[in-house]
């Protein structure tokens, strides 16, 4: 699979800064103009609709002051990334941004230097963030009740797990809720490509590579379903984040996404790259392709659309995940909080007698907020932060790699600093026991670092050059990730205040 091509975070030394060198004379404030419109081949179906046509758009003057409107999630960092200019010259444009701005408050004007770079692709919008993520605007949808009630192949349709069989509806839940990615989303691609809920007959490459990966780690629907949620989530919050630049076509076409695009369409797009020729793909993005078969089945997705993710959002008050004055060593740095790759939303942390094994942990890991546990599954448990039992809203902690006889139960009422779980090397990879902690917010996986940065007791995480490196900072000391569990791995949790 085709990687992102991902940002260069020092710049090529020979960029210029216009609005900078030239600050005597006055800047065009320019509106958005109206895309031109493309014409999109048809998908290779000899009865295929015409598809909607794709709109384009035009190069700017190096500088020009353009209209943005900020979308949900936003963050000046990623948007001087999107329009290949700084974070400073977006400031000085817009001096009414509070210094200790995060994300910005959806539908707020502003004006954006931007620096044209080629090969963009359509602005044309698939789905707001809020439907992709499995977050507030979920709370109401019955997935399994839903394929119940449709005349497709699905509802039939059954996968066994070491845990017991998944039938319909129950496999969608099963992966969307693991990768935190809209169940509705998913059907609505299951019926896109394989008519699931329309079509009574089973496709015959279900047991193969029913989605189009062909790849022989992933045969069978419920491992192309997961290869899909990886590969959406990788470009949902590589967008999110300022990392995705380009992304390469099947035939080895460039496509760098519209400045102006939200990260859901930009998921979508890169998803299908990796699975269509130009014809089909240029469908599947178009009003005619995805979006018309969600619409078809759940309504217009642009329709009262709420945003899930505030401007100025802060992380509520956390703790280190161990006991009040215990030290444990820092093992894993900003890393997958789920699947592989993106989003680095996780660090992982092991007590020190078991570090570099998989005894049995002495002390527990504990729970760094008040809250309630929402699930639990395979060596994991939800710390639900807002009390009200679902993690699809507001914030939530994920801890993995718990002994599953240690697990508390659903419901379990948690106070800050009590015990969620023993560390081990229990579900999924492991080479040592530890626990593995990642935030949520209103179903969006939370960046480890950037805007919104992991701050535990006052411990700030960084990103290192690859997964699992990085630091954690506090009052000018840094502390380095290491399995080896060295003394410069080392913290204490202190008390708290």
């Amino acid at each position: 699979m085709n990687k992102p091509k991902l940002y260069r975070l020092a710049r090529t030394a020979g960029l210029v800064l216009i609005l900078l060198s030239t600050a005597c004379q006055p800047f065009l404030i320019t509106p958005v103009p109206e895309p031109v419109v493309e014409e999109v081949p048809a998908l290779p179906t000899p009865e295929g609709p015409v598809p909607t046509p794709l709109p384009a758009r035009e190069p700017f003057e190096p500088g020009t002051l353009v209209e943005y409107i900020a979308q949900t999630g936003d963050s000046l960092t990623a948007l001087a990334f999107r329009f290949n200019t700084t974070e400073s010259e977006i400031r000085k444009a817009n001096p009414v941004i509070p210094d200790d701005a995060t994300t910005m408050p959806p539908g707020f004007p502003m004006q954006i230097p931007i620096y044209y770079r080629p090969l963009w692709g359509t602005p044309y919008q698939i789905l707001p963030d809020s439907l992709f993520v499995n977050g507030p605007a979920q709370r109401d949808f019955d997935a399994v009740a839903f394929v119940d009630a449709q005349p497709g192949w699905l509802k039939s349709y059954s996968v066994s797990l070491a845990t017991g069989n998944l039938r319909g509806g129950e496999i969608v839940n099963h992966v969307t809720a693991n990768y935190s990615i809209s169940p509705r989303l998913f059907l609505a691609m299951l019926e896109y490509q394989l008519g699931a809920l329309t079509n009574p007959e089973v496709p015959e490459s279900i047991e193969r590579y029913s989605l189009g990966y062909r790849h022989p780690q992933y045969p069978g629907l419920l491992r192309q379903l997961t290869w899909a949620a990886n590969t959406l989530n990788n470009a949902y919050y590589s967008w999110r984040t300022g990392h995705l630049d380009t992304f390469d076509h099947l035939d080895g076409r460039t496509e760098r996404p519209d400045p102006w695009q939200n990260a859901a369409t930009v998921a979508l797009q890169y998803y299908y790259s990796k699975l269509f020729p130009d014809d089909a793909y240029n469908y599947a993005v178009s009003g005619s392709g995805l979006k018309q078969t969600y619409q078809n089945l759940f309504g217009d997705p642009w329709v009262n659309v709420t945003a899930h993710i505030e401007g100025s959002l802060r992380q509520p008050v956390l703790t280190l995940p161990f006991a009040a004055g215990r030290s444990w060593a820092f093992t894993g740095g900003p890393h997958t909080g789920w699947g592989e790759g993106e989003p680095y939303s996780a660090l992982d942390f092991a007590p020190p007698s078991v570090v570099g094994g998989c005894s049995k942990a002495e002390d527990p890991a504990t729970a760094v907020a008040n809250g309630v546990i929402s699930s639990i599954g395979d060596a994991q448990a939800m710390l639900d932060l807002d009390g009200d039992g679902d993690e699809r809203t507001g914030w939530v902690m994920l801890y993995l790699h718990l002994a599953n006889d240690s697990l508390p139960a659903v419901g379990a009422v948690m106070q800050l600093g009590d015990p969620i779980g023993m560390p081990s090397c229990e579900g999924g990879r492991a080479t040592g026991s530890h626990v593995h902690i990642a935030r949520k917010y209103n179903g969006e996986w939370i960046p480890a670092e950037g805007v919104l940065a992991f701050n535990l007791d006052g411990w700030i995480a960084k990103n290192g050059e690859s997964a699992y490196e990085g630091t954690l900072t506090k009052l000018g000391r840094s502390i380095r990730a290491c399995v080896c569990s060295d003394a410069n791995s080392q913290l204490r949790a202190n008390a708290p205040q």
